[in-house]
C-alpha cells in the first residue's frame, strides 16, 4: 500500500489497514437458492385454487 497524498500518523495508518483488512475478511453472502423463480411465482399466483368435492376433478381442467 502506498500513500500518495498527505502525511498520515501511524495511528491513522493502522486504522486504515484495520478497516481494509476487516472488509476483505467479510464473506460475501451466498445467493438465495431457496426462492422460487419468477416464472414459478407467476403461475403460483395466477392459478385459481382447487376446491375438493364431488366432480371437482373435472372442473379443475376448465377454468
Amino acid at each position: 500500500m502506498k500513500i500518495l497524498k498527505g502525511n498520515p500518523t501511524p495511528e491513522e495508518l493502522a486504522a486504515l489497514v484495520t478497516v481494509i483488512a476487516a472488509r476483505a475478511a467479510t464473506p460475501t453472502p451466498a445467493p438465495d437458492t431457496d426462492r422460487a423463480s419468477n416464472w414459478a411465482t407467476y403461475w403460483r399466483n395466477s392459478r385459481t385454487p382447487l376446491h375438493p368435492g364431488p366432480g371437482q376433478w373435472r372442473a379443475s381442467a376448465h377454468p
